[in-house]
This record gives structure tokens, C-alpha cells and sequence, in this order.
């Protein structure tokens, strides 16, 4: 292969692989990648047993406003919540009242 000008090279150590898509993650752990470099162009090849997870998505900048002003709370909890609960306004303002 070497010789058609065609290089290898295996990666080491490989903890994880994520393959970002609009709606979610594809995500290979301890995957085995090998990079290929041919004719000018570089490609990898990732094996491995691989699983799917929605990624964490940010709250909106007027959800976050929102709840604190509702709860009367800080950005930082304000934020903490509305994830642990989804984006539900509704329920991170309940949640941070309680708490109160």
C-alpha cells in the first residue's frame, strides 16, 4: 500500500467517537479508528459498538429571562433547572418556588 502512496495510520487511546446530527448523537466508545491518506485525500474508518443519545440542548435566552424573573432566582439556577426538566417553564418556575 505504501508504495501506491497510500498511508495508515491506526489511532491509539481512542476513548470515544461522536458523530453529531441535527437531531441527535451517534456515539462509539473505545471505538478503533484508522486514518487512510490517498491521493491527496485524508479518510477515517471507525469501528466499534455504537448507541444514539439526544444531545443537551441549551435553553433559549428568553426561557431563562423568563423563569427568573417568575422565580426570582439567579441565571445560573434559573438554567440548572430548566434542563433538569426538559425546557418545561412551567415546571422549572414550580420547581425553583418550592425550593423557595
Amino acid at each position: 500500500m505504501r508504495q501506491m502512496g497510500v498511508k495508515m495510520k491506526e489511532f491509539e487511546g481512542v476513548r470515544e467517537v461522536v458523530i453529531k446530527l441535527a437531531d441527535r448523537e451517534i456515539v462509539i466508545p473505545n471505538a478503533q479508528v484508522t486514518r487512510t491518506d490517498m491521493a491527496g485525500q485524508r479518510s477515517y474508518q471507525v469501528s466499534g459498538q455504537e448507541f444514539e443519545r439526544k444531545p443537551e440542548s441549551e435553553p433559549s435566552e428568553a426561557d431563562v429571562k423568563l423563569v427568573m424573573e417568575q422565580a426570582g432566582v439567579e441565571r445560573e439556577a434559573a438554567m440548572q433547572v430548566l434542563k433538569e426538566t426538559g425546557g418545561d417553564i412551567a415546571e422549572a418556575i414550580l420547581k425553583l418556588k418550592e425550593k423557595g
